[in-house]
């Protein structure tokens, strides 16, 4: 392959590359205490309540909201799993933290708010963010779920009256983009022959050129329908085939109104869609062994490895709900300035791994 990536595919292994030898080149030269990693992660917490905040008053002002969910929702989930994490470890070495499981409640609560009038995707990823993060929590220090049958039919509950809530909101405000309603009726409307439309064009690499909105002077592979941002592609003057203005439209198909495992098949064909999933099924796997070991190493009183532990329960809850969520709800949670994130989280669980093999 050669250095300069020749197509979106080849530029996103090689960023995943870079971003992965960095990362595990951080976690093994920088020390990682808990404290750090406590403050860092509310500090990051805060920083998303404010940006997703900023973001919906300039939607409701209809001035240059930027949609800042897609791209650092899952890590603002990070932020706030790690700080969750972080509050078990203080616990069960008997520290009050009180006053810090509020700010942290307070936080979840308005990222929760903010991004899911922003967008119904990040609602989703939300919720499903604090099931799987409060379960591995709980698995991870041995403590009874927060989880009970109880408590999950109140989260239902409360999710479903969120959709209601927007929707009551975008009545009263006259605001079609808050409507639940108008964005399930979108996908309904359009999600059957987007997906007509990949099965029908689908190889085993890439797909068929005429399908595709470049028509036969097209690839047939690695095509824009999955791509890295595009500011950083003209960063670099590479040659790429890129979506504009009202061909986004045509992108949307793709992006917008299918599960991600159909976007990259399409663009990639399906070998790669394989290939993906088996990634992201090794990551979550490696990632929860990497979990036993620093339990075991925690349990026998060895506090070294606790800022990583924490980090890695984070890393983990954002990198496998943002997998679900990107590959079987909506592509464009893994797609463009989310893909980045994509590879940055599964780098930060992949790192521990290597990261490990020096002790």
């Amino acid at each position: 392959m050669p250095f300069i990536a020749e197509n979106h595919f080849q530029l996103i292994l090689e960023v995943g590359l870079i971003m992965f030898s960095t990362i595990v080149f951080i976690i093994n030269l920088v020390p990682i205490s808990l404290s750090v990693i406590t403050f860092v992660s509310l500090i990051a917490s805060a920083i998303f309540t404010f940006l997703f905040g900023i973001d919906l008053v300039l939607l409701f002002m209809s001035f240059g909201h930027n949609e800042f969910t897609h791209p650092f929702g899952p890590i603002a989930l990070l932020s706030i799993i790690t700080a969750l994490a972080s509050l078990s470890v203080m616990e069960n070495s008997g520290v009050n933290v009180k006053g810090l499981k509020n700010l942290i409640y307070a936080l979840l609560v308005a990222i929760c708010i903010f991004g899911g009038l922003m967008h119904r995707s990040f609602f989703l990823l939300w919720i499903l963010g604090l099931f799987i993060g409060s379960l591995i929590i709980s698995k991870s220090f041995r403590k009874k779920s927060f989880l009970t049958i109880k408590r999950i039919l109140i989260l239902l509950g409360l999710g479903a009256a969120g959709f209601a809530i927007l929707e009551l909101v975008s009545i009263i405000l006259n605001m079609e983009v808050f409507s639940p309603l108008l964005r399930i009726a979108r996908i309904e409307e359009n999600a059957y022959p987007s997906l007509k439309m990949v099965l029908q064009n689908t190889r085993l690499i890439g797909h068929n050129p005429d399908s595709s909105f470049w028509g036969p002077g097209g690839t047939g592979f690695a095509e824009g329908y999955i791509s890295l941002p595009m500011t950083f592609i003209l960063m670099f003057g590479l040659s790429f085939p890129l979506f504009y203005g009202v061909l986004v439209t045509k992108k949307d198909m793709i992006d917008y109104m299918l599960p991600g495992i159909f976007g990259y098949a399409y663009d990639f064909g399906y070998i790669v869609m394989i290939g993906l999933v088996i990634f992201t099924i090794i990551t979550i796997i490696l990632g929860l062994k990497m979990l036993v070991v620093y339990r075991k190493r925690r349990e026998v009183n060895n506090k070294n490895y606790l800022g990583k532990e924490v980090l890695l329960i984070g890393s983990l809850t954002a990198f496998t709900t943002q997998a679900l969520i990107g590959l079987f709800v909506f592509n464009r949670t893994i797609n463009g300035v989310a893909l980045v994130t994509f590879i940055f989280l599964a780098a930060l669980v992949l790192a521990h791994t290597v990261s490990l093999k020096r002790d």
